[in-house]
């Protein structure tokens, strides 16, 4: 990668997360808690709470959710960037938030069942709708699917003729993995990697979940050979990475899938999430997440572009 489109990846992963996606296309929110923030729209004057995670697709798809649910007349409040899943998900079995945009393997794979060894959409939700807190629900999912990975660079699969994740075993121990802190306790991470596959990584390079762009810094740069890179990453095409092929389905299936508290959630709200759902692709959200990062676009912009374009919006 060139120091010119590192900065400029870089610059544009801040403005993204600096852009009112703590409030997005609110203009922002004085409270730097993420967990308050401004409402926007109609309705009965009870807001739905739109959460998102702390990493720029995310964000953007909690926006498509907030924008649709306006425009059937909602009132919403935008409760972005709150942190991993760790951090969110008991706020939305508790009722602090009300919709949020989850993928569902890892949804279940790592905060409703750790045991579980479902890989395929229809065997994810039938044991998400089954084994869910009570207080919460899964709605239809998207075809749209954006995959944890492990990457690497077309030399370093090269020097090391890596085409699928078994091919690591044997040279791991002389890599160094980077990737979010939470990969090294997760099952679809670093324990499912050697448990699975029987790769054993020399070092692991924690960053902050939301730090993709470091991240492909350090892959590209050589200070880490192997990277957990989001699947809809547009810098897997633009610098030819390597996306190392998972043949036993260490990483599951992660259908872009509404969660919702039940009780706040009423009939518009969940056909207007669904409607999101039956239209959204995997490449709507490639071709959204290149005009995050490499076009500079706002996240609000590029939201309701994608929902004009889907007959979603007017």
């Amino acid at each position: 990668m060139s120091p010119k489109r590192a900065v400029y990846r870089a610059a544009a992963f801040g403005l993204i997360t600096a852009f009112s996606l703590t409030a997005c296309g609110d203009g922002g929110d004085s409270d730097s808690n993420p967990l308050t923030g401004s409402s926007t729209g109609g309705g009965d004057g009870k807001a739905l709470v739109v959460g998102s995670a702390n990493f720029p697709e995310n964000q953007l798809l909690a926006e498509i959710y907030a924008e649709a649910l306006e425009a059937k007349g909602l009132k919403v409040t935008r409760k972005f960037d709150i942190g991993a899943r760790e951090v969110y998900y008991d706020q939305i079995v508790k009722g602090g938030i009300s919709v949020f945009p989850e993928y569902n393997g890892a949804l279940l794979a790592v905060a409703v069942d750790k045991t579980s060894t479902a890989t395929g959409t229809e065997e994810i939700n039938a044991e998400l709708k089954e084994k869910l807190p009570s207080s919460v629900e899964i709605l239809d999912s998207a075809e749209a699917e954006d995959k944890d990975s492990v990457t690497v660079t077309a030399e370093t699969a090269a020097k090391y003729n890596l085409k699928t994740l078994a091919d690591l075993k044997p040279v791991a121990s002389k890599l160094t993995l980077g990737a979010g802190s939470e990969f090294k306790t997760r099952q679809q991470g670093w324990i499912g990697l050697e448990k699975v596959y029987g790769v054993e990584f020399g070092k692991f390079q924690p960053l902050d979940a939301g730090a993709q762009s470091t991240l492909l810094k350090l892959l590209e740069d050589g200070k880490v050979q192997a990277a957990n890179i989001y699947t809809t990453d547009p810098a897997i095409v633009e610098d030819k990475l390597v996306v190392l092929e998972d043949p036993k389905n260490l990483f599951s299936s992660q259908n872009v899938t509404p969660l919702v508290y039940k009780s706040a959630v009423d009939d518009t709200a969940k056909a207007a999430l669904n409607a999101v759902s039956a239209k959204l692709t995997t490449a709507d959200l490639q071709d959204m997440m290149k005009k995050l990062v490499n076009d500079k676009e706002d996240a609000d912009t590029v939201a309701k572009e994608w929902l004009t374009k889907a007959g979603l919006v007017s």
